[in-house]
C-alpha cells in the first residue's frame, strides 16, 4: 500500500469530508423542512384541513403514480402540469377574481390598471406573509383565500375524476379517465397540492425567500430568483473553470508516463477455464436484453402519449395502460436491466479474482440470485399495474404497489427484495474476493474494487430511511441518495475499477497505472458527487446553505469528465495492442461510447441544468429528460451492454460477433439517441425555458402551451429518432440472444497462433 499511500489518504480524506457535509446539511433538511400544520383554519376558526389529511393526500397522490403523473416541486413527469406551480397560479387567479368582485363589483379583466395593481399588491402581501404559528402549529388563512382554495380544489377534484367537461384536458395531460375514483381521496389530494403551493409562496420566518427558495417563477407574487441563487450560480461557474484548469495543469505537469507492458500473445482471460457459475451467466444476459427491449418499446409507447394522451394510434389504451404506468415501467425496467448488467459483470469477475475457481455453491448462489431478480421484477411490475389502476386496496399501495417516487417507484416489499438481492450479490462477490485479498502481492486495485462492491451492496439501503408518510423534503433527500449517490457515485467507481481490473488482468495496462488511475478517478468522482447530491434539492424545501453546497460541489462533478475524450482514445487504442483484442473489439467500442456520452450527457447537458439560476427556470421542463436520457442510457446503458457483450464473448468462447449486426446495433443506437435529444427533447425544453422565464413555470407546463403546434410537431419529429434507436436496440438484443442460444450460427472464426499464422476454427 505504501506505493499508493498518498492516493489512498486523498480518497479517504475526500470521503470523510464529503460525507460529513452530506450528513450535516442533511440534518439541516430535517430541521428546516417546511412545516405541515396540525391545523389549517379560516379566519372564523373553521378547520379546513389537518396534518393527517394533508399526509392522506400525499398517499393518495402516490397511489396514482405520484411523480409519474405530473410533478411536485419540479420532480416527476413532464406531460401533465407541475401540480405545485399549476395550483399556485390557479389559486392566485381565483383570489384576484374574488377580490375584484368584492372590492369593485367587476371581473378582474374589466378593472383599470391602477385597480389591478392595488389588488396585486394585496395579493403578494397576503400570500408571501407567513401566518403559520409554530407555537400552536396552526396556519390561519383569510376568508378570501379559503374561498379561492375551495374553488381551486373543486377543479382538481373534477380533473382527477371522469367529469366530462374536463375530458379533453385529461387527454392533453395524458391522464386516464377517473384517475382517482374515490371522491374523499381526491379531496385529500387537493389538500396536499395546496400545502406544496403554500410552501412555495410563503416566506420563511426572518427571511425574504419562500420555503422553496422562491421557486417556481410566478410574477403575480414576485417569486423570482433570489440574490443568493445568482451568487452561487456564478461561483459554480467560476469553480468549474478553475477545476478544469487545475485538472489540465495536473494532467500536463504531474502525470507520470509509465511504460506499457508487453501484451501477451494470447488473451489471459481465455486461458482461465470457465467455472460453472460463469457458464450460468447466460440467463443474466437474456434478462438484460429482455428488459432492455421492453424498456425501449415502452419508451416509444410512452412518448406517443405526449401527442395522443389516451390512446396509441387510435386504439384506446389508457384505461388499463395509462401514461403514468407506462412511464413507471419504462424507468423501472431501465434500472433493472442496467443493474443486472453490472451484477453480471461482478459475478463474472469473482471466479477470476479467486484464481479461476468457484467458491463452494457459487453456481447455486448465482442461480438463486437470478430467480430472485425475476421475482422482484415481475412482482414490482404487477404491483405498479394494480396500484395505478386503483385495483389494489389503498392501504397496501405503498407496500405492494407504487411508492409514487420517480426511480424508486416499486412497492416497498419489492424494494426490500431488491436490497436483499444486492446484499446476496455482495456475499457472492466477497466469497471470491476475500481469499484473493489474503494472497501476497499488490492488492490495492482489488481493495478498491472490494470497497465499491461493498458500497453498492449497502448504500441502496438509504431508500428505507423514508416511509409512506414521510415529509416530502426529507424523502427527497434520501431518494437522491439512491438516484444520485448510489447510481452516479458508487456504480461509477465500480465501473471504472472493474474495467481497470479487466484490462490489467489482460496484460494490456500495468497494475501501477490501473491502480493509480482508479484511485485518482474515485477521488474525483466522490469529491463532486457526494455533496453534489444537493443540486437536486435546491427547491425542495431546503435552505440557502444546501443550495450553496450543492452548487459548489456539483460544478466539480463535471471537472473529471473533460478528460474522457482522452480516456476514450486510450481505450480504443487498446484494440491494437494484440491480435486477439479483435475478439473484444465490440465490447471495447461500447466502452468508448460510454466515455463520449459521459462527457456530453453527464458533463455538458448535466451542467446545462446544474447552476441554481438555470435550474430555477428549467426544473421540470424537457431539458431534464435531455440530460437523463443522455446520461442514463449513454453512460450506464452503453456500459451495461458493453459488460454483457464482454461476458458473452467469454462464456461462449467460440462466438464471432456478426459485424453487420453489431454495426447496426452500435451506430443506430448512437444516432437514434442523438436524433431523439437534438431534434425533439432539447428544442422542446428550450422553448419551454423561454416560456418559463417570461411567463412562469405554470405556463411552460400548461395545457395551451404544451399543445401548441410547434411543440406537437417536435414531439412527432421524435418518432424518427425513436425508430432508429429501436432498430439499434433490436440488433444488439438479437446478437446476444443468438450468441447465448445459437453460437454455432456465427461465422467461421479465425484464430491467430503464437507464430502469427491463422487457422480456421470451426464454429
Amino acid at each position: 500500500m505504501a506505493k499508493y499511500r498518498r492516493l489512498w489518504f486523498l480518497l479517504i480524506g475526500i470521503l470523510a469530508v464529503t460525507f460529513t457535509l452530506l450528513g450535516y446539511f442533511g440534518a439541516e433538511v430535517y430541521r428546516e423542512a417546511p412545516p405541515i400544520p396540525d391545523r389549517v383554519v379560516s379566519a372564523d376558526g373553521d378547520t379546513l384541513m389537518t396534518e393527517e389529511s394533508i399526509l392522506d393526500g400525499q398517499t393518495a397522490w402516490q397511489s396514482v403514480g405520484g411523480m409519474q403523473l405530473g410533478s411536485i416541486w419540479g420532480h416527476g413527469a413532464y406531460q401533465a402540469p407541475d401540480w405545485t406551480a399549476d395550483w399556485l397560479h390557479r389559486e392566485l387567479e381565483t383570489w384576484l377574481e374574488i377580490a375584484a368582485l368584492e372590492e369593485y363589483g367587476q371581473e378582474w379583466h374589466s378593472l383599470s390598471g391602477q385597480q389591478q395593481n392595488a389588488l396585486q399588491y394585496d395579493l403578494k402581501t397576503e400570500y408571501r406573509t407567513n401566518t403559520y404559528d409554530a407555537a400552536t402549529s396552526t396556519l390561519q388563512l383569510s376568508e378570501r383565500r379559503s374561498e379561492a382554495i375551495a374553488r381551486t380544489a373543486d377543479y382538481y377534484s373534477r380533473l382527477f375524476s371522469d367529469a366530462p367537461e374536463l375530458q379533453s384536458t385529461r387527454e392533453n395531460y395524458a391522464m386516464k379517465e377517473n384517475t382517482l375514483p374515490s371522491a374523499e381521496r381526491r379531496e385529500r389530494m387537493t389538500e396536499f397540492f395546496f400545502w406544496t403551493a403554500w410552501a412555495a409562496a410563503t416566506e420563511r420566518p426572518d427571511s425574504e425567500v419562500t420555503y422553496t427558495n422562491n421557486w417556481p417563477h410566478e410574477p403575480l407574487i414576485d417569486n423570482r430568483p433570489s440574490g443568493e441563487n445568482v451568487v452561487w450560480s456564478l461561483i459554480s461557474v467560476v469553480l468549474l473553470i478553475a477545476g478544469v484548469g487545475g485538472l489540465i495543469w495536473a494532467w500536463a505537469f504531474l502525470r507520470k508516463e509509465d511504460e506499457e507492458p508487453q501484451a501477451p500473445l494470447k488473451d489471459p482471460l481465455s486461458a482461465v477455464g470457465l467455472t460453472p457459475s460463469q457458464k450460468a451467466l447466460g440467463k443474466y444476459l437474456l434478462l438484460v436484453v429482455g428488459l432492455f427491449t421492453f424498456q425501449v418499446m415502452l419508451g416509444g409507447f410512452t412518448a406517443h402519449y405526449t401527442v395522443e394522451g389516451q390512446g396509441f394510434y387510435g386504439i384506446e389504451t389508457s384505461e388499463w395502460f395509462p401514461y403514468s404506468l407506462m412511464r413507471t415501467w419504462h424507468i423501472q425496467s431501465a434500472m433493472f436491466w442496467i443493474a443486472t448488467g453490472f451484477l453480471a459483470a461482478g459475478l463474472f469477475l469473482a471466479p477470476i479474482i479467486n484464481g479461476g475457481k468457484d467458491p463452494k455453491f457459487q453456481k447455486l448462489g448465482v442461480d438463486v440470485l437470478f430467480w430472485a431478480l425475476v421475482a422482484v421484477v415481475a412482482g414490482s411490475f404487477i404491483g405498479n399495474f394494480l396500484a395505478i389502476n386503483q385495483i389494489m386496496p389503498a392501504n397496501l399501495s405503498f407496500m405492494l404497489g407504487h411508492q409514487g417516487y420517480e426511480y424508486v417507484d416499486l412497492g416497498r416489499l419489492w424494494q426490500i427484495g431488491k436490497f436483499l438481492g444486492i446484499v446476496f450479490w455482495l456475499v457472492l462477490m466477497l466469497r471470491g474476493i476475500v481469499p484473493a485479498l489474503r494472497q501476497p502481492g499488490d492488492k490495492n486495485l482489488l481493495a478498491l474494487l472490494t470497497a465499491s462492491v461493498v458500497a453498492i451492496g449497502l448504500f441502496y439501503g438509504a431508500g428505507f430511511f423514508y416511509g409512506e408518510r414521510t415529509h416530502i423534503s426529507i424523502m427527497e433527500y434520501w431518494r437522491w441518495w439512491i438516484v444520485h449517490l448510489w447510481v452516479e457515485g458508487f456504480f461509477e467507481v465500480f465501473a471504472t475499477t472493474a474495467l481497470a481490473f479487466i484490462f490489467c488482468s489482460m496484460g494490456l495496462v500495468s497494475r501501477t497505472v490501473a491502480t493509480s488511475a482508479s484511485l485518482a478517478s474515485a477521488s474525483l468522482f466522490m469529491l463532486g458527487g457526494v455533496p453534489g447530491t444537493f443540486h437536486h434539492l435546491y427547491f425542495s424545501g431546503t435552505t440557502t446553505p444546501v443550495m450553496a453546497v450543492g452548487a459548489t460541489f456539483s460544478a466539480l462533478e463535471v471537472v473529471p469528465l473533460v478528460v474522457l475524450g482522452y480516456e476514450a482514445w486510450e481505450n480504443w487504442r487498446l484494440k491494437s495492442r494484440a491480435p486477439w483484442m479483435e475478439n473484444i473489439r465490440w465490447p471495447l467500442t461500447f466502452f468508448v461510447a460510454v466515455a463520449f456520452w459521459n462527457m456530453l450527457g453527464a458533463g455538458v447537458l448535466g451542467f446545462m441544468i446544474n447552476p441554481p439560476i438555470a435550474l430555477y427556470y428549467i426544473q421540470g421542463l424537457n431539458t431534464t429528460p435531455t440530460h437523463a436520457h443522455a446520461a442514463l442510457f449513454g453512460v450506464y446503458g452503453f456500459l451495461a451492454l458493453g459488460f454483457a457483450l464482454m461476458i458473452l464473448r467469454y462464456i461462449r468462447p467460440r462466438i464471432i460477433f456478426d459485424e453487420r449486426l453489431m454495426k447496426v446495433g452500435f451506430w443506430w443506437l448512437n444516432i437514434g439517441l442523438v436524433l431523439m435529444l437534438f431534434t425533439s427533447l432539447l428544442p422542446v425544453g428550450f422553448i419551454q425555458f423561454i416560456a418559463s422565464a417570461s411567463e412562469g413555470l405554470w405556463y411552460a407546463r400548461s395545457e395551451a402551451f404544451m399543445q401548441s403546434d410547434i411543440l406537437q410537431t417536435l414531439r412527432w419529429v421524435r418518432t424518427i429518432g425513436d425508430v432508429v434507436f429501436i432498430v439499434g436496440a433490436l440488433a444488439v438484443t438479437w446478437q446476444i440472444v443468438k450468441g447465448v442460444f445459437f453460437p454455432d450460427l456465427e461465422p467461421v472464426a479465425l484464430e491467430t497462433d503464437e507464430s502469427g499464422a491463422t487457422s480456421e476454427l470451426s464454429a
